[in-house]
């Protein structure tokens, strides 16, 4: 039976759990349940950030391929639903901190990447599976994220790559004992959960566009957002908190 499990333990953090046994595969409604989720933080300005991990020991499997024959789908038409999911996820207001805390296989790598920041257990261990199964996966997100060089090494080999070479690699920024994941990510979570949302909102944004502009485009886009920023009232509360040495309180305005 799979479901997807979401809850607020953490105000301002919503966690989103992937709950198909055995291995977390996504298939076609538990993928329609993930974009319905997006959809939704993206409309609730109470979720500040989002905390993406999975059940058992593993993070995501990928497509669920057995379910896809069973369906006599056609691998393009899984594929599509897949990839709207992932670019709703990748495309989400707020930030997402994937807690891979087992593996990530496939399309589970990719929904990996498709998050802001990664942080792993220490038992995890990622795999770019295309080439295994005669398909072809991550070749954009992955040699941006870590580069050409190890990006190859990946994906042409599908091979697994452990939490110590993914740190290395810099496709995560931490990793912990598995009993301590989900504590470091809700409390990376919470962290940013307390900084001005907008501010956050526009960072996001523009950072997710930094590969794709020249310098003058970077220079109007931030100009614009800054305008913004710049005249809102966040940004008089921190200020005013600076001045008198107090934490500033932000209400999205």
């Amino acid at each position: 039976m799979s479901n997807l499990n979401i809850s607020k333990p953490v105000d301002g953090v919503t966690v989103i759990e992937i709950d198909a046994p055995p291995a977390n595969a996504l298939g076609h409604e538990i993928r329609s349940r993930m974009i319905e989720a997006f959809e939704l933080i993206d409309l609730d300005y109470t979720t500040r950030a989002v905390v993406l991990t999975g059940t058992g020991k593993s993070f995501c499997a990928g497509d669920d391929l057995k379910e896809a024959r069973q369906r006599g789908e056609t691998g393009s038409k899984s594929l599509g639903q897949f990839g709207k999911m992932l670019n709703k996820l990748e495309g989400l207001r707020v930030p997402v901190i994937g807690a891979i805390n087992g593996h990530a296989i496939g399309g589970g790598l990719e929904l990996a990447l498709c998050c802001d920041i990664r942080i792993a257990s220490t038992k995890a261990w990622l795999l770019g599976a295309g080439v295994n199964v005669g398909l072809m996966a991550s070749v954009y997100r992955l040699p941006r994220l870590i580069g050409i060089g190890p990006a190859k090494s990946m994906l042409l080999t599908g091979g697994r790559v452990n939490a110590a070479e993914a740190l290395r690699f810099g496709l995560v920024t931490a990793i912990h004992e598995p009993d301590a994941l989900m504590a470091e990510a809700l409390k990376l979570a919470a962290r940013i959960a307390t900084r001005a949302p907008l501010s956050v909102e526009a960072s996001k944004r523009m950072i997710s566009q930094a590969f794709d502009l020249d310098p003058a485009g970077s220079d109007r886009a931030s100009g614009q957002e800054l305008k913004v920023l710049s005249r809102s009232k966040d940004h008089k509360a921190a200020l005013m908190a600076f001045a008198n040495k107090e934490e500033p309180k932000f209400s999205r305005q």
